[in-house]
């Protein structure tokens, strides 16, 4: 058994298997004999990076006996993207959502907060004001430099 490491296979659930591999093998090897016929479906994390070079080494990975490898099986990676011939035809507008609402929010956020600058002065000190009139510029460069083209 000289050569030899041992890995810990850590899944989701908290699961685990041991792994007899060596450390000249690949991260490929390793997925076709202790997961075969589901290479593409795995997907291993080691200290926070994901495996994705099949072609590396546990060696040039820094892996050693004892390490745990975390686990993660993906359903089936064709099955989960949209086909594009069935999608439906578009009404010509953007779909409504948070990301598409956040630029008329924050312009009528900024214009409540002008109108109430320039209705009630007393309210707003000067670094106040300095403050407003810096976020509106630095808002209108944004919508300027996403929808100005």
């Amino acid at each position: 058994c000289s050569g030899l490491i041992k890995i810990r296979l850590k899944f989701l659930n908290d699961t685990e298997e041991v792994a007899v591999v060596r450390p000249e093998d690949t991260v490929g090897v390793l997925k076709s004999k202790y997961f075969p016929g589901q290479e593409s479906q795995m997907k291993f994390i080691y200290r926070g990076q994901l495996l994705q070079d099949q072609g590396r080494t546990l060696r040039s990975l820094h892996i050693t006996d004892n390490c745990v490898i975390h686990c993660h099986r993906s359903h089936s990676t064709t099955a989960a993207l949209p086909d594009p011939s069935a999608a439906v035809p578009d009404a010509g507008g953007l779909p409504l959502g948070a990301g598409n609402l956040m630029v008329p929010t924050v312009m009528v956020v900024l214009a409540v907060v002008w109108y109430f600058r320039i209705n009630y002065r007393q309210l707003f000190t000067a670094p106040a004001t300095v403050s407003l009139i810096g976020v509106t510029v630095l808002f209108s460069f944004l919508v300027f430099g996403m929808y100005g083209q």
